[in-house]
C-alpha cells in the first residue's frame, strides 16, 4: 500500500518520507518554541506507541517523530490532535514561526516575542508561496534567534529618550553601551544617534531611570541560511506598533508571492530583480500608503 501513497501531498502536512520504505518523520507545529507539559506528554505517548520511542529536535525549535508508518498516519494525527498538538508543514509555504523567550521571561528582552510569534503564525502559517518562507522573532540585540537568517526577521529594540534631570552622572549606561553611542561631556551624557542600535542596554542598566525606552520592532528582509548564506537587510526604521509591523510583513510576503519564480527563495528573487522594488513596497507600507 505504501507504494501507492502520494508522498508529495503528505509532505504538505509535515510528513517527510524516510529512507526506510513506508515510514516517515512527522513534523509538529511548535509556535515560538513553546509546548505545554500536556502537549509534551501527548507527543511522548505517540512516539512510544507509533514511532520508536524518541523524537528529533530540529534546528528551528520544531519536533519531529521519526518512524511513523504511512498507513497509520491518520491515526497518529488524530491522537496528536486529541492532545492539542498540531502537525507542521513542509514545502513551498510559510513555516512555523520561531522565537526566543523575550521580555516576558528574559531580562534582556525588549518585546513579547511569544505573543508576536503566535500572531504571525495565525496570520501566515501554511500560506502557499513559490518557496518556503521563514519568520524568526528575537527579543533583543543579543539575537539568540539569529533574526537575519530568516526571510523576515523581527528583533526587539527600543527608541530611547534621556531625562537629564534624573541623571546622577554615574556612567553605568556608558559602560553598558556596546556601540560607543554614549559619552560624557561637561558632566552630561551625550548620545551619538548614528551609533545607537536601539539595544536599550542604557535603559535597562540605569539605576535612576534617566533613560526611557519605547519598545519597537527592527525588521530585516531576505535572509537565508544553508547552501547559500545571506544576512537579511533592514529597509525601514524601527517600527513602534503592530499595525505598521503587519502592514510591512504583508508587503514583504506579497512582493515575494507576486515576483518569485517557482522554487526560488526570497533572497534569490531579490538578487534577480534587485532590492528597489521591495524597498518601495515595504517603505510605502511603513508609511501607511
Amino acid at each position: 500500500m505504501a507504494d501507492t501513497i502520494n508522498y508529495a501531498e503528505l509532505k504538505k502536512g509535515g510528513f517527510m518520507k524516510q529512507k526506510q520504505k513506508g515510514f516517515g518523520s512527522l513534523r509538529l507545529a511548535v509556535v515560538g518554541g513553546n509546548l505545554t507539559a500536556s502537549q509534551i506528554k501527548t507527543v511522548s505517548e505517540v512516539a512510544e506507541k507509533y514511532g520508536k520511542g524518541y523524537v528529533h529536535m530540529t534546528s528551528r525549535q520544531g519536533i519531529e517523530i521519526p518512524f511513523i508508518n504511512v498507513n497509520q498516519l491518520a491515526e497518529v494525527k488524530a491522537a496528536l490532535a486529541a492532545g492539542g498538538v498540531k502537525t507542521g508543514v513542509c514545502g513551498p509555504r510559510v513555516r512555523t514561526v520561531t522565537a526566543c523567550q523575550g521580555s516576558e521571561i528574559c531580562p534582556s528582552g525588549c518585546i513579547d516575542t511569544y505573543t508576536l510569534a503566535k500572531e504571525l503564525d495565525e496570520r501566515y502559517f501554511g500560506r502557499e508561496l513559490p518557496h518556503k518562507f521563514k519568520f524568526g522573532v528575537t527579543g533583543c540585540q543579543n539575537n539568540c534567534l539569529k533574526a537575519e537568517e530568516n526571510d523576515v526577521g523581527i528583533k526587539g529594540g527600543m527608541e530611547i529618550a534621556y531625562k537629564e534631570s534624573a541623571c546622577i552622572g554615574c556612567g553605568v549606561c556608558i559602560k553598558a553601551c556596546r556601540t560607543d553611542a554614549l559619552s560624557i561631556a561637561d558632566g552630561k551624557i551625550v548620545l551619538d544617534e548614528s551609533k545607537c542600535n536601539n539595544c536599550a542596554r542604557c535603559v535597562k542598566s540605569c539605576p535612576t531611570d534617566a533613560w526611557e525606552g519605547t519598545p519597537g520592532y527592527i525588521v530585516s528582509f531576505g535572509g537565508t541560511f544553508g547552501n547559500f548564506v545571506y544576512k537579511g537587510e533592514e529597509l525601514v526604521p524601527i517600527i513602534k506598533d503592530k499595525e505598521t509591523l503587519f502592514r510591512v510583513t504583508d508587503a514583504a510576503i506579497e512582493y515575494f508571492e507576486e515576483n518569485a519564480k517557482p522554487s526560488e527563495r526570497f533572497r534569490k528573487t531579490l538578487e534577480r530583480l534587485g532590492d528597489e522594488g521591495l524597498k518601495k513596497k515595504v517603505r510605502a507600507a511603513y508609511a501607511g500608503q
